[in-house]
Parts: structure tokens; sequence; C-alpha cells
């Protein structure tokens, strides 16, 4: 999912949920990089549905949200989400706006060199949906023939860039860029734009119900992972999160959450 954009730091406030971690003593620790604290900041998605988004009551919700609560109670932290640009968010993080990015971030080499991963906890293809009356077709996409909506900053877009308007298989305009991927579905609902290409799980969510459908898949990498983005010197942070996604997969939970989710 996504690629990081300029430094924008339009930081969509719109969640705010302490999770109160138990065993909290106000002390911090030294485990080999900076000083763990008792408290941290998560930028998330606000609309990247089932991972993370904020409902109409302005709370943070998803599969990614849930596991950080999970895991903040289990290490005696406590966290707040808060909702982010995507194209932001890597500088947003870098500025120490926030700890982490928890929300369906895929691991690239261009985001590696600027921060660090968590071990991966998802994969992914990306999906494309066009309106279920349309006759365009997978190959029409692949072959640059359509007007072509993606969430900017994110990993299909990079791809379509990459692929598609860089080789000169589509004209630079037809590629439709949007913050968020909702934006782009209501677009090609109204015909604006031929197609959208995202992340599969999420697009067969923000799709479900509109007349739309999938018409295929695009493997963008060997493998499209999921990991939780930090700062390059919070290396007791990194490892702190690599022992409680280890913990919360070794968990019954785990399999509970994913079925809450739709997720398989």
């Amino acid at each position: 999912m996504r690629i990081q954009g300029i430094l924008t730091l339009l930081a969509c406030l719109v969640a705010v949920l302490a999770v109160a971690g138990a065993g909290c003593t106000g002390t911090t620790e030294q485990t080999g990089g900076a000083e763990l604290k008792d408290s941290y900041i998560v930028g998330i998605d606000g609309a990247y549905p089932p991972f993370s988004y904020v409902d109409k009551d302005g709370n943070a919700q998803g599969f990614d949200v849930d596991s950080m609560k999970w895991i903040a109670e289990k290490k005696g932290i406590e966290v707040t989400f808060v909702a982010v640009d995507w194209d932001a968010i890597i500088p947003t993080l870098q500025a120490e706006k926030i700890d982490m990015v928890y929300a369906g971030m895929s691991i690239t080499p261009e985001r590696q060199a600027v921060v660090n991963f968590t071990d991966p906890y998802w994969a992914i293809n990306q999906d494309v949906a066009a309106r279920e009356d349309s006759n365009v077709t997978l190959e029409d996409v692949l072959a640059g023939k359509v007007i072509l909506g993606a969430q900017r900053g994110c990993t299909a877009a990079l791809w379509i860039e990459e692929n598609l308007t860089e080789t000169g298989k589509m004209p630079k305009e037809n590629l439709k860029l949007y913050a968020d991927t909702p934006a782009a579905v209501s677009d090609l609902e109204i015909g604006r734009i031929d197609a959208v290409m995202y992340d599969d799980v999420s697009l067969q969510d923000i799709i479900t119900g509109k007349p739309l459908k999938i018409i295929g898949s695009v493997k963008t990498m060997d493998q499209e992972q999921f990991g939780v983005a930090i700062r390059k010197d919070d290396t007791a942070l990194l490892e702190l999160m690599n022992e409680g996604i280890a913990e919360l997969q070794a968990d019954p939970y785990w399999e509970e959450l994913k079925e809450k989710h739709n997720l398989k």
C-alpha cells in the first residue's frame, strides 16, 4: 500500500483514543536504543478499512487499531491514534509528530531507506475495480488504455507511474490521484474515471454494496507485505513492537481479529 509524499503535515487529528496499559509505572527502560516511553502516538490512515479508519463518531477502528490496542495492553503502554494524510505520514513520523505508522504500510526499499519496519504481519496484492456495466478489462488497464485512479502516495500509484506513465503506455493525464481511495471510488461510480487500483482487501471492502466489480489483480512486487514503520533511532520501540506482534500472532485473539474484520 502507498509510498511517502511531500511534507505537508496536515494531520487529520480526528481520532484520539487512549488505551490504558496494564502495569504502566511511569518509568522508562533502556533496551539498546532510544528509551521506551509510557505512551506513544500511532499514525494511521483514516480511510483504509478494514485495517484502519475513523468512524462516524471520530473513533479509530480497524484490524491494525485493535492489534495495537492488544499489544499496548500486554506491554503496559498507552497509545493514542491520530489519522494523518497518507502522503505526509512518513514525514510526520520523521518530524516526531507521531511515533510509528501502524496502518497497512507496505514494506518497500524506498521506505526502508528512511524508516525501520517491524517483521511483516500481512501480505497483499493490488486489485483493480471497474463499474459493473463496464467492458474495461485488466488487459486494458495494463495496456494503459483507461483513465485510472489511485490514492496519492500508495504503492499502486507508484506502480502505475513506473510501469504505465513513465514507459509511455499511458498518458500522464490519465492517472488521477486522490487523497484517499473512497474518493477515487466515488469518481469511478459516476464515470469520471474507468478503473481504480488499490490494496486487495481494502478495495473489496470499499466497493461492497456499490455497482462496482473487481476485474483482476496486479502483483506489484514478489510479495507485498505490511509492517509497522518506526524511526531509525527508535530501536527499543522496534524491538518492543516485534515482540508484541509475535505474541499477538501466537495468541488465539489473532484469529478472532481476522474473523472480526473479515480477513483471511
